[in-house]
């Protein structure tokens, strides 16, 4: 009975951290560059369940030890593009397949590189590219671009043009090999612990288009995520059910099992 009492709240522990993952992809379905996030699911490992005070231990067979939420991880697809007509907007395109990602590359408060798909850009009070968070956006020499206003032009390899048609830069994209090395930091950021990112820029291997103009819209189905969150919270009250049922033989076991009569 006991094992049955641990299996059920196993289950709500996974199926309420699964909600978290579920509820956070929810509230970011309007958030340009988001990368939903999936929860997996594992169960813990059978026992073998024996016979006891049995001359031969005969097996009986196997026992469930309930399941637990084994790690997070990002889905890194290309979301769909969205025309915005503000000059600010800069969407990315991937040409590559496979594990590898291309980012932005912007700094943190203490001017390290960090990245983001996000290309919801704002020009700030002295005339640099910046996330809608400050963060600034970084060219290929490692400094911020100064773009002066918001009249300025970026082609679609992402040299960047000034209004009176000086170029100011050429826009960092950054290249991750392993989407599952880079960790989100908030903000729609992104942080690789193994250093710098190597740049995709002039490096025919790592093809990308930039669009001006455009939004890359998060990659959540809000269909798909609402269906997973009901179900999430039909196995949540089923397994709350469970325990409770446990908990009141648990009660009648304690309180009337031994009584005289």
């Amino acid at each position: 009975m006991i094992r049955g009492f641990y299996n059920a709240a196993s289950g709500m522990i996974t199926q309420q951290r699964r909600t978290d993952v579920l509820n956070d992809n929810l509230a970011n379905v309007t958030t340009p560059g988001y990368k939903a996030d999936h929860a997996s699911v594992r169960a813990f490992p059978n026992m073998l369940i024996q016979a006891m005070n049995t001359n031969s231990r005969q097996p009986i067979g196997e026992l469930n030890t309930g399941v637990y939420m084994q790690e997070r991880t990002a889905d890194f697809r290309q979301g769909d593009l969205r025309e915005t007509n503000v000059g600010t907007d800069v969407a990315l395109l991937q040409g590559i397949v496979g594990e590898g990602s291309l980012l932005f590359v912007v700094s943190d408060d203490d001017g390290e590189p960090v990245y983001t798909r996000n290309g919801n850009f704002t020009v700030d009070s002295t005339g640099y590219l910046t996330t809608s968070n400050g963060n600034r956006v970084l060219g290929t020499d490692g400094e911020p671009l100064l773009v002066t206003n918001e009249w300025f032009s970026v082609n679609d390899m992402g040299t960047v043009v000034n209004h009176v048609g000086e170029e100011v830069g050429q826009m960092n994209i950054a290249f991750a090999e392993d989407h599952h090395d880079l960790v989100k930091a908030g903000d729609g950021l992104l942080r690789y612990d193994g250093g710098e990112l190597p740049s995709a820029v002039e490096n025919e291997a790592l093809p990308y288009a930039l669009q001006q103009g455009f939004l890359e819209q998060s990659n959540v189905d809000p269909l798909q995520t609402m269906t997973e969150l009901m179900s999430a919270h039909r196995l949540y009250e089923a397994n709350q059910t469970i325990l409770k049922a446990y908990d009141q033989n648990m009660q009648r076991a304690a309180n009337d099992i031994g009584k005289l009569g």
